[in-house]
Order: C-alpha cells, then structure tokens, then sequence
C-alpha cells in the first residue's frame, strides 16, 4: 500500500474493451451510469491488458511531471460557472484508462477522445512525440474552482487511480485520500482494488459540481455519485451503489486512506530532526450509542487490524491535530495544513465495525492507515446495495461530543520502573473534581493514576503508568466521570504494542 505503489495493483482497460463492457458503455451512452453499472455486474469480469505504449511505459517520477495537460485542450476545461477541469494523463502508477464524458454544448455529454498531441512533453526528458498511442487513455481528472481568491481557480479534488480521489478545502494542502470501496483491506490476502473506469462530470451549479462513476472488479461492479460543495470545509455528497459479483465478507464502505509515521506516543520509529510526521494520528469515532471515541493512529512493529463494532454510526473519520507549524516542523511538506475527513452517513446503515488498519512503515511515502465501516452481513452475489453519506474535508477542531475534549497523548519509557511506559493524555479545561476512569486488558496492569491542571489552568493531564508484564499488546480505555459516574469526556483509546526493539 506505498503511496506510489498502492496504485500499480489496479490494472485496468476501457469500459468498452470487451463485449460486457461495450454493452456497459452503450448503456451509458443512452441512459444513466447506474444502468450502465447493473449491465456490467451481470457480465463475467474482463480483465484488462495493463500495459502502456510509448511514450507513456516505463516513466520515472520526473518524466511523468514532464507530461502537462495543454490549457483549452485538456487542462482548464470550462464546466460552467466557476469550474474547470484538467483531464490527466497516464503513466507511472496511472496505467489504467478512463473514459470521460464532460457537458456537450446544447444539452448531452460529449466523451473526451485521447491522444498524445492533447499534452505538452518536456523536450529536457521526451524527444519525438508518437501521433497515437493505442490502447492508452486519460488516468482521471482534476477539478478546479476558486477556492481562495476570486478569479483564480485553485485546485479542489483531484479523482485519479483505481478508485481514489482527495480533495481539500481553503487554505488547505492535499493529505490522505478516499475511495468508492475497499475490498480484503488489511485481510490475510491480497488487496482487490476496485477502479473508476468511467466518469462524467455534469454541467456545474454556481459553487456545486455533480459527477458520476462507474466502478469494476473482479468481485464488484458499482456507481458513484457525488455533489461537491468547495468552501472553507469541502463537503461532499455521495451515494455508492454495489453489485457484488461474489459474496462480499471483506468489503470496506467509505473507506479513508492516509499516513502515520512518528508521533508523540512512539517517536523513535523515525530518527529525524521532525516531531510529528503523519496525514492524519487519530480516529474518531461517533457511535450509535452516544459515545464519542477517540483512537490515537499507531505505526505499529507488524500490521494490525482493529474492529469497533457498532449499530448505525453517527460519523466516523481520521483527524489531522494538532494545527501549529511549531508540531510538526516541516515547511515543505506542510502537515499543519493537511485535512482531516469526516464520514457521516445519510441514512441507518445497521449493525457493523469501524474497521482500523494500521500496516508499519519506516517511511512518511507509504500510506499505512486505513479506516471504513465494514457491514456485519455479508453483500450477497447478484444483490444491490446502497450508501449514502456525507463526507467532509476539514481543519476544523474533531467533534468529542458533550464534555471536555482531547487536546493530545503523549507516551515514553519509564527510565526507573523497567518495562514501565508512562502515558499522558491532556483534557481541555480544569478537571480537578472530575476522576479518570482507567482500565486495561487482563495481565497487564496500571498504576500511579491521577489528574492535575496544566500551567495556565486551561488544560488538564492525565498520567499513569502501564506495566504490560510479558504481553505484546494491551487495550486501554480511558474517561473523565463526575462525581455521580456520570461522562464528561470522549473515550480515549489505545492499543499499546511492543516496540520494534522489543521494549515497551
């Protein structure tokens, strides 16, 4: 799942590469990409060839960069009011095409043929350019809108490999990514990737975009349709509609990608001059019994998988905090200014698990984070199923429900309790009538609990330490009650593992 290689697993063709998918497209062209959808889950899977022709096979990282959409011709595509359009190319993790349809003047959609003469080649990388390039097509596309000055048109959502798509709202850089649907993530297999293999955009509504996708695997055909509201947050309204081909028991809606390298509770993965390296460090969760829950990320020794059961979410995503530059210390890559997502479902979506993957990496070019809600009963071959939810791309503060909200958690080794690790977690406001509520998995224990202010008394802290014995892993759950056990704070929780050197 590398950031530039979790790509490459999706190798794609044209919706209309075989006899199931010219028929997919005829439907599309005559009516709704829902039909088109239905028509392709009835056929058998056509898996497609995977190979680019010059000049697009075998680009390096520079070269690809080196490949501009020409402007008037497939970059700054005007869709209306406000909005344009650039339509990318292939090559490097983008091998596979993708058919295109942009508002036709007068009314209809007019597909986007493709060509190698529709971008401009660096000559510093590329010598002569070949007229056509059979079997290539667009990789996705890229939406523009003015997002932070009028008049000039900043980018606001990029949808390119399988089927992923990010975007950000003002002031904000691009940081983790979503997907229509994630299948055998984090499972003893292989990942199955679903991808986009048709997209149409529709003409655009003052400050709100309507596309539309089509979506194919071997174990799924599907549609996508999203309403996309730019602003200071970007929110955007989607509806999945799955057509499993196979019994789906892995099968991951909503799913949200991102990256964690080092943080305060395990810094010392990473030895460099940063304190923070990560797109997002924790999930949040509200649950359908009132509970807001809060779960600090973790680069974990060896991958782990963890399953918050629940019946009908409120809201569930993966929060970039804290927002100062000074955290972080990275001018380049800007985390303070990456966004945090937040899913929020349309409608009941029943009994369930917001399902947390955390894979370990040594590196911050590796997404190793992954959260969606997977349902309790399996997708039946042959069945349609459907998704509606909001999803919200954000800087704001994460919502923690009624009481004090979680400001950070900090952890280290304790140097004179051996096999000791001391744990911090610092409340908003002053809480010295409220009492830490701490429990832990059987064989480990805790100890040396307690709450006090922080200088300036617009904080608190909870410390204690864990004393995991011989385990290699332990749950932890923590609560500010009353005085009458009644919550006054999130549910913090954390699953401590053993670090890569064996210590705690």
């Amino acid at each position: 799942m590398r950031r530039p290689a979790l790509l490459l697993l999706a190798a794609t063709a044209l919706l209309a590469a075989a006899g199931a998918s010219r028929a997919a497209a005829s439907e599309a062209r005559a009516g709704t990409l829902l039909e088109a959808a239905r028509a392709l889950a009835t056929a058998p899977y056509a898996a497609p060839a995977g190979r680019l022709p010059p000049p697009f096979a075998g680009l390096t990282y520079d070269q690809y960069r080196a490949i501009r959409p020409l402007p008037g011709v497939t970059a700054m595509l005007p869709l209306g009011r406000h909005w344009t359009a650039d339509l990318l190319p292939p090559g490097l993790y983008f091998p596979d095409p993708v058919a295109i349809e942009l508002p036709a003047e007068g009314g209809g959609f007019a597909g986007q043929s493709f060509a190698p003469n529709r971008f401009d080649f660096d000559p510093d990388y590329f010598d002569a350019v070949p007229a056509s390039a059979p079997g290539a097509g667009f990789s996705g596309l890229r939406l523009r809108y003015p997002l932070n000055s009028p008049g000039v048109n900043d980018e606001v959502m990029v949808m390119q490999g399988a089927s992923y798509f990010r975007a950000i709202g003002r002031a904000m850089v691009y940081g983790l990514s979503a997907r229509a649907a994630a299948l055998g993530t984090g499972g003893p297999g292989p990942e199955e990737f679903p991808r986009f293999v048709h997209l149409r955009l529709h003409p655009a509504e003052d400050d709100t975009m309507r596309l539309e996708a089509v979506i194919d695997s071997p174990s799924l055909a599907g549609h996508l349709a999203m309403t996309l509201h730019p602003g200071e947050d970007t929110a955007m309204d989607i509806v999945v509609t799955l057509l499993p081909r196979r019994e789906l028991t892995d099968l991951g809606v909503a799913p949200l990608t991102s990256m964690f390298l080092k943080g305060p509770l395990r810094a010392a993965v990473s030895d460099d001059y940063r304190p923070r390296v990560h797109d997002s460090n924790v999930l949040i969760m509200e649950n359908g019994a009132g509970e807001a829950l809060w779960r600090p990320i973790a680069n974990p020794a060896r991958l782990q998988t963890s399953a918050f059961l629940d019946d009908s979410p409120v809201a569930f995503g993966l929060w970039q905090t804290p927002r100062r530059f000074e955290d972080y210390q990275d001018n380049e890559a800007r985390y303070h200014d990456r966004p945090s997502a937040r899913v929020v479902p349309a409608e009941a979506w029943g009994p369930g698990a917001v399902v947390l993957v955390e894979i370990p990496t040594d590196n911050e070019f590796m997404d190793n984070v992954v959260a969606f809600w997977r349902p309790a009963q399996p997708l039946a071959k042959g069945s349609e199923h459907r998704f509606a939810y909001r999803l919200n791309w954000t800087r704001g503060e994460p919502r923690n429900g009624a009481g004090r909200s979680i400001l950070q958690s900090r952890a280290g080794r304790e140097h004179d309790q051996v096999g000791a690790r001391r744990f911090i977690v610092d409340f908003a406001g002053r809480h010295e009538d409220l009492v830490p509520e701490l429990s832990v998995t059987d064989g480990a224990a805790v100890s040396g609990t307690s709450v006090f202010p922080l200088h300036g008394g617009r904080a608190s802290r909870v410390t204690f330490l864990l004393h995991p014995g011989d385990r290699q892993s332990a749950e932890l759950r923590l609560q500010l009650r009353d005085a009458a056990g009644v919550p006054a704070s999130p549910v913090w929780l954390y699953r401590w593992t053993r670090a890569r050197d064996g210590g705690v």
